[in-house]
């Protein structure tokens, strides 16, 4: 591959796919050569928006562009299985958003065709590979607040949202706890790994998604975590995590912090800060870079984000979803 430059194809133009396509178009090495969308028309226009020469008006024409090294999957996660699938199918290496599919079996089947195709494969989950959130793993991987008691993460936000909005539509995928809570059940799983017991409660809405869950996950060693996300309340979008020996807390924005602050018994607070030089705390440039950094090193998933990782978060996210009684579409009774 060109060490200069990787090319992506970019499938799907909403908000998350704009985000991440001007991150892309501002790094030296990256090149946006192709867009597809199920119209043209909205194809055409996100691709003259950010310069890319090819705009295709439906997933099959991109999954089989041989110009493109790596697609960028952002439909709703409802339409995750089929557009990744698609495109590892034709050969192509993948980035799919999270939450990664609708369910740990669809995920299953995508981790089994990469891995059958020897194609790369990852879920686009930024948090783990912000720096400011990998220091913060090295000091607990490293011993900083000693054995790890808590992990708590929440995120909510205002709302309301109404009836036809997407985060309330059931066959999207929708509620709190795909788009949402993804991230705090994420965030317990870098520092703790699978739980071995989940228990949770949910406020459903009228369509059947979850408005608002709050989780307690347990692990073998005593550890637990408290998990949250809401589409009813903003929340402060904070974290902490408690040790024998001390904590860390992420006072807002855990999954792109600008600091947290390290407790430690007998010491006085240390405070770390994101460092200018990586951007905006925004930035999706840091899951490009990763990317980009394994396609060149021929690697076919991240450590940063390995694909047994993701397919345990999707159990988890199962599991909670079984103990509220949320059920999309098609998925099996």
């Amino acid at each position: 591959m060109d060490a200069k430059s990787v090319r992506w194809g970019v499938l799907a133009t909403g908000g998350i796919a704009a985000a991440f396509t001007a991150d892309l178009v501002d790094m030296p090495d990256a090149e946006v050569v192709a867009v597809a969308s199920r119209r043209e028309d909205s194809a055409r226009a996100f691709a003259d928006r950010f310069g890319a020469p090819r705009a295709y008006g439906d997933w099959e024409s991109l999954a089989r562009d041989e110009d493109v090294d790596v697609v960028y999957v952002a439909t709703p996660h409802s339409a995750h299985r089929a557009a990744a699938g698609l495109c590892l199918e034709a050969g192509r290496n993948v980035l799919c958003e999270k939450a990664f599919t609708l369910n740990s079996r669809e995920a299953g089947e995508l981790v089994g065709l990469a891995r059958e195709r020897g194609s790369f494969l990852m879920e686009a989950m930024w948090m783990y590979c912000n720096p400011l959130v990998r220091r913060l793993k090295a000091l607990v991987d490293d011993g900083a607040i000693g054995e790890v008691r808590t992990v708590q993460a929440d995120f909510g936000l205002e709302g309301p949202f109404p009836a036809a909005h997407r985060l309330r539509d059931p066959a999207q995928g929708g509620g709190a706890l795909l788009d949402l809570g993804v991230y705090p059940v994420s965030f317990a799983h870098l520092l703790l790994g699978e739980p071995s017991e989940v228990t949770a409660r949910a406020v459903l809405s009228d369509e059947g998604v979850d408005l608002q869950t709050g989780a307690l996950l347990s692990w073998e060693s005593g550890a637990l975590g408290l998990v949250h996300c809401s589409i009813t309340g903003g929340t402060s979008v904070g974290a902490s995590v408690t040790g024998s020996r001390g904590r860390i807390d992420i006072p807002d924005g855990f999954f792109h912090p600008e600091r947290f602050v390290l407790h430690r018994d007998g010491r006085d607070p240390q405070e770390f800060l994101a460092d200018p030089a990586d951007g905006p705390r925004s930035s999706l440039r840091h899951e490009a870079a990763e990317v980009m950094r394994a396609l060149r090193a021929g690697e076919t998933e991240s450590p940063l984000v390995p694909l047994d990782g993701t397919l345990a978060v999707m159990r988890t996210l199962d599991a909670v979803r079984e103990r509220i009684g949320v059920r999309y579409p098609g998925e099996a009774a």
